[in-house]
């Protein structure tokens, strides 16, 4: 049910944080020691090129309705054998995802695990947030800049629009480049991400269960950023939603004025155990990035679509 304007404003959701409050200022420190443990898992081992799936670009694609007036980087992964309507996969914060030397190398993943029948056929998007031709009016926090406040748009509210652009306006893109028809199947499709982009993920599935229930959100921002600290108690009281959820987080991740990640990212968990949800939460010693999930992301595939 949607808030009424009066409990909104009472609980403080339209107000926007001051830069500085309480002497702290919103911001994510991560000591390189923190994550030092950690390494791509195996599978993010590049095979020979003849080997590998092809990735298709697009510089400043901005054929949405949804979220008008923006521009964004999007590539596609298609690999070597498509075979017949395969499933796909939506990464938020795309770059992060696809770069062969980052911490996850997805494509490499991909590439290995389609090619060992490990997982089926899967084509991925790569997508960054919009980059806006006009300035962002509404953010949640003052020091926020145009590009992170059109990210937080797109990420962190509740609402379905998140998943309406992948499902409306990217999927028939990526279905229209490479001629590929993409199954219709909700457990063929996952949606992947990290920190606001990893509650976007679950935000993207939980208004969406009939058009994709396979989640992996990696350090999500289940904080009070735009609401997101609410999704525990939803859980918690709402009828169990069709999807499979795949959560991370660590002993260091963020602690900002939006609220504690670790702790948010616990919560999720103790929710998603109470209603009975299928669900695998990985608790690691790292920061907010990228390098626990990587050094695991083989492993949560295989357990997604199991």
């Amino acid at each position: 049910m949607p808030l009424d304007r009066y409990t909104f404003a009472t609980l403080g959701l339209e107000t926007t944080i001051p830069a500085e409050i309480n002497g702290r200022k919103n911001g994510v420190n991560n000591d390189p020691a923190w994550d030092a443990s950690y390494t791509p898992c195996p599978e993010a081992d590049a095979l020979p090129e003849s080997e590998r799936g092809c990735v298709l670009r697009f510089e400043d694609w901005s054929a949405t309705s949804i979220f008008r007036g923006t521009r964004r980087l999007l590539h596609i992964y298609v690999p070597k054998e498509t075979g017949n309507q395969p499933g796909i996969m939506f990464f938020n914060d795309g770059t992060f995802y696809l770069s062969r030397r980052g911490p996850v190398r997805a494509t490499n993943v991909l590439d290995n695990m389609i090619g060992k029948g490990q997982i089926k056929p899967t084509i991925a998007v790569f997508i960054n947030p919009g980059v806006p031709d006009e300035p962002v009016k509404e953010r949640p926090i003052e020091s926020y800049g145009n590009i992170e406040a059109q990210r937080s748009l797109e990420y962190d509210r509740l609402t379905p629009d998140y998943g309406n652009f992948l499902f409306q306006e990217i999927l028939p893109f990526v279905e229209e480049e490479t001629g590929v028809t993409i199954n219709s199947k909700p457990n063929r499709r996952i949606i992947c991400g990290i920190s606001s982009g990893g509650i976007a993920a679950f935000t993207a599935a939980w208004q969406h269960p009939d058009q994709c229930s396979r989640v992996i959100s990696h350090c999500g921002s289940f904080t009070n950023i735009w609401g997101g600290h609410n999704y525990p108690a939803m859980i918690r009281s709402q009828p169990k939603k069709s999807i499979r959820v795949f959560l991370t987080s660590n002993e260091n991740d963020a602690d900002t004025p939006f609220g504690n990640w670790a702790l948010a990212n616990k919560t999720m968990a103790n929710a998603l155990n109470y209603a009975g949800y299928d669900y695998r939460f990985e608790f690691g010693k790292g920061g907010h990035s990228l390098n626990h999930g990587g050094s695991i992301f083989a492993d949560s595939l295989r357990w997604l679509m199991r």
